[in-house]
């Protein structure tokens, strides 16, 4: 657990830079060509803001916390109209830029601090699934409340 403590605020402290690496990924990528510059932009203040405050999202945010901030995400990118499979592929970037960095952070493990790793992940991909879960929820309501023209 201790270095899974040390690598939640590694993260927190370098949220800036992390956040700005998914952002380049993100312009980068094929597979999210409809996010505009407004949604790039918000994409990376709201990474820095879960990045930086990463123990807190993870160990002592409920699950409620997560849906209202997801849903409202996922209603933005919708009203947006960035489709919902290029926000679940946003979501999925930020997940493995984090990933990529844990894995450069612990190297070479000694075997006692792999369970802290391990435990780290699982924290990671029970979060993130939820996020991408809420935020589909989100992008669906507004979808639900549109007439059906504006659909086509």
């Amino acid at each position: 657990m201790m270095l899974a403590y040390r690598l939640m605020r590694l993260i927190e402290a370098h949220s800036e830079p992390l956040a700005s690496g998914v952002v380049e990924k993100l312009e980068s990528c094929e597979k999210c060509k409809s996010f505009g510059d407004a949604a790039t932009h918000e994409l990376k203040a709201r990474v820095t803001e879960i990045y930086s405050h990463l123990g807190e999202w993870m160990l002592g945010k409920k699950e409620s916390d997560i849906d209202r901030r997801y849903r409202a995400i996922g209603r933005r990118r919708a009203e947006q109209d960035v489709p919902l499979s290029q926000l679940i592929w946003a979501i999925a970037l930020v997940k493995e830029n984090l990933v990529e960095y844990l894995q450069k952070q612990t190297g070479e493990l000694k075997p006692f601090e792999v369970l802290g790793e391990l435990e780290m992940m699982q924290l990671l991909e029970q979060f993130f699934d939820r996020a991408v879960y809420y935020a589909a929820i989100g992008y669906e309501e507004v979808h639900q409340t549109l007439p059906a023209s504006a659909h086509n």
